[in-house]
């Protein structure tokens, strides 16, 4: 099987997934996904994809992600997994991850601040005299 790829985004995190047939290796930014995440949910985050479909220990997976926090990266790298997933068998997989919400890109990003303001919608407190 060649390497198939996929990208997953989440908030200011961008993930390029690697996806090819193997043991079971994932491997984020040249370290292990346990180096990677040191926190159990964030592992948990990128790993439901697989645990979801019973594809753990079959495919290898080399993760190069950027920006964001680590909350945002696990999310987008669980993104771009579950989109290689969906290019291997989209017959098999597709319905499983679509109805676990799996598939979908999370459009929610950050509110930029506003001159004048101290933040996005937060304002200088009103003083009438």
């Amino acid at each position: 099987m060649e390497v198939i790829n996929a990208l997953g985004r989440r908030k200011s995190a961008v993930a390029r997934v690697y996806l090819s047939t193997g043991k079971g290796t994932i491997v984020i930014n040249g370290q292990s996904s346990e180096e990677y995440f040191k926190e159990g949910t964030l592992k948990y985050i990128v790993n439901q994809p697989l645990a979801l479909t019973g594809t753990e220990g079959s495919f290898d997976i080399k993760i190069n992600v950027v920006g964001g926090g680590v909350k945002g990266q696990a999310e987008a790298i669980r993104l771009g997994i579950a989109r290689a997933l969906c290019k291997v068998d989209a017959e098999n997989y597709r319905p499983v991850l679509k109805s676990n919400g799996f598939l979908t890109r999370d459009a929610r990003e950050v509110e930029r601040k506003k001159p004048g303001q101290p933040g996005a919608r937060r304002r200088f407190q009103f003083s009438k005299r």
